[in-house]
């Protein structure tokens, strides 16, 4: 049901400062590392990475929003955030918002389709903390899935999470399902220093340079980075300038790496748990969708620099359809997938694609943005990152089992039952021997709304797909389902029970060729910026354009990119919050310091027990393993520090 339009906002009171607002020049987008702190005269706005009340204010609506149309193609968690942001802070009426989705089912990369029967599936998931500022925007409005108004999927996220710590107690595995020590990063001083090195660098000296051409080949054999590129998806070839990134944005959580006490996680999958509720929130108001809708290029005007749409190219299973775009209307569209093309498995049979290396389908939204970059160099080089299907695939498999050996195997690799509703196993469970490096994890259960109480859902995945298995010879895509259940039996020492779980176990798989293409090496110019340069009325979204200083595959990232795209192109006079601040945090840095040293006293860190001890500033200090606040005033450690420093220089 379409709402009406809001009523006409009186603003007589407020001229003065509204008009001085309008002449005002505001950054949508600021980016905080280009910036040095302070206040005066020239800082009237928060800085660009303040978090916190003072950046939720409503912006005014924007001059003749209730005649303007907006065309978002995808209704990934990308699309759905700027339809959002068109409706809360544009004020554009809802039903003036229509989104083209060229599948039957909303949602894109967060899915989570099935049943017990058949079988539960899901792609894959992206983790989660706490200072997704932009995310938790959004679903601080959204109304909860199982909580009555006016509670929030924030509400109940917290709900959740506070009573229900997530953390992990067998986070490594070797020799058949024996806990590998997990405690430390297995950093040596040499190794540290190549990770400041990257942290020291600048963005712009890390173009086209791979992880393994910047690290040491021991550096890669390390705790840390095994640690890092299980729970991110990295591989080697990736690029290294995506990693310093990651480091950056997440320095703040860095000592719950190992242990996965850095993350939290939704009740259930985050199709249900988010699309769900934000979709049926964008329906109730009168937005539109259209699925089946496949958009193959946008007629684009150029006028000197400036580039104007003026039509979307669609397929329908009519035929094709122009959709005319008027003078003041708005386009967003999603560039790239990292899902498209899956190709699906069962307990049976391997999935095989049907791209080649270089082919994505038409119907990929590959195609588009391809289409898009013939047009103008201002849209990015999309083969960097479809152009190379074997450095960018891996393969997923969901088990949903039925109680068997395995379920007992999880009962005691898990931090509470599994049937309790608490945390699992708190994040990925990586065999650290597998020639696949394969990974499992289970999130709460249920993981799906219906699912049964005797019945658990598990995901898993690999890196080293090419590899023959250890146990079952063949590369992972070759395998049915029931081999690649077979294999992580072996890793757990349940090949004598092998024919039992494969009984009371069904297995969907999902071979996805795009699915890390956002990490590939890439250069300034690559991807297109939210808005690109010259684009009047055209903005780009998702894991595939170009921000300051965010990450990719993450929630956060998608939605960040929709609201600068509806801010930029409604010319709204508000600000985009840049990355949480953490890693100017000198806590934070402290404790990061300490953690990448193996938990063990750092250069200096003496001196500063010493200076600080016992002052209003001791707890920025970090605390050692089964140290107490009182540890601090002991001496011990300023005292060997310093005995080092002397003989060190004793004979100069």
């Amino acid at each position: 049901m379409t709402r009406p339009d809001s009523p006409k906002i009186d603003t007589s009171r407020l001229t003065t400062h509204i008009d001085a607002m309008a002449a005002q020049a505001v950054d949508v987008s600021p980016d905080a590392s280009s910036r040095h702190l302070h206040n005066g005269l020239d800082t009237s706005l928060p800085p660009a990475d303040l978090h916190g009340a003072y950046t939720n204010n409503r912006p005014l609506p924007t001059e003749g929003i209730a005649d303007r149309h907006a065309y978002i193609v995808g209704s990934g968690i990308a699309g759905l955030s700027a339809a959002f942001f068109l409706i809360r802070d544009g004020h554009m009426p809802a039903g003036n918002i229509t989104l083209l989705e060229a599948m039957m089912v909303d949602g894109g990369a967060l899915d989570g389709a099935g049943n017990a029967e058949e079988g539960y599936i899901i792609r894959g998931g992206r983790e989660m903390e706490m200072t997704y500022q932009n995310f938790w925007d959004v679903f601080s409005e959204i109304p909860a899935l199982e909580l009555p108004a006016p509670f929030t999927v924030l509400d109940e996220f917290r709900i959740v999470n506070d009573a229900d710590k997530n953390w992990s107690k067998a986070r490594l595995l070797e020799q058949q399902g024996q806990i590998k020590d997990f405690s430390t990063m297995e950093l040596t001083r040499l190794q540290q220093i190549e990770l400041l090195k990257l942290l020291m660098a600048r963005k712009e000296d890390l173009d086209d340079i791979t992880v393994e051409a910047w690290f040491s080949e021991d550096f890669l054999k390390t705790n840390f980075y095994l640690f890092w590129r299980t729970m991110f998806a990295f591989q080697n070839w990736h690029s290294v300038l995506e990693m310093k990134l990651y480091m950056h944005r997440f320095l703040h959580l860095m000592d719950g790496l190992n242990d996965m006490t850095s993350l939290v996680f939704p009740k259930y999958n985050q199709y249900d748990s988010f699309v769900v509720p934000l979709m049926d929130w964008l329906k109730s108001r009168g937005v539109k969708i259209q699925y089946g809708t496949i958009v193959s290029d946008l007629e684009i005007n150029a006028d000197g620099e400036t580039l104007t749409t003026k039509a979307i190219k669609c397929r329908r299973s009519h035929g094709d359809e122009n959709i005319q775009i008027g003078a003041r209307d708005l386009v967003f569209v999603t560039t790239g997938s990292i899902v498209a093309a899956t190709a699906y498995g069962d307990g049976d049979t391997a999935p095989e694609l049907k791209v080649g290396d270089h082919h994505p389908g038409v119907e990929s939204g590959w195609q588009l943005w391809k289409n898009l970059a013939r047009k103008s160099p201002v849209f990015g080089r999309p083969e960097k990152f479809c152009g190379n299907v074997p450095a960018s695939t891996w393969e997923s498999a969901t088990l949903t089992c039925k109680p068997s050996p395995l379920m007992e195997k999880l009962k005691a690799l898990s931090v509470n039952d599994p049937y309790s509703g608490k945390t699992v196993t708190g994040g990925i469970i990586t065999f650290t021997d597998s020639s696949w490096l394969m990974s499992f994890t289970v999130n709460r259960q249920p993981h799906f709304p219906d699912q049964p109480g005797d019945v658990i859902v598990m995901w898993v995945y690999a890196l080293k797909m090419d590899e023959p298995g250890d146990y079952v010879k063949k590369p992972m895509p070759e395998c049915t389902g029931k081999e690649i259940l077979t294999e992580m039996c072996f890793h757990l020492g349940l090949i004598d029970q092998v024919a039992e779980v494969i009984a009371a176990t069904k297995v969907r798989t999902a071979l996805m060729p795009y699915i890390t293409g956002q990490f590939m090496p890439r250069a300034k110019g690559d991807r297109p910026w939210v808005v690109p340069d010259g684009s009047t009325n055209l903005a780009c979204l998702g894991q595939f354009v170009e921000t300051h200083n965010d990450v990719v595959f993450t929630l956060e990232s998608s939605v960040r990119t929709a609201r600068i795209a509806v801010y930029s192109l409604l010319g709204i006079k508000k600000q985009v919050p840049d990355i949480f601040p953490g890693q100017y945090d000198i806590r934070r840095l402290l404790r990061a310091t300490r953690t990448l040293n193996n938990d063990e006293a750092f250069l200096g860190e003496g001196i500063l027990r010493h200076i600080l001890g016992g002052t209003y500033f001791e707890h920025i200090l970090p605390l050692g393993p089964d140290e107490k606040p009182a540890d601090l005033h002991k001496p011990g450690i300023f005292e060997h520090q310093l005995s080092k420093l002397r003989s060190l220089f004793g004979g100069s």
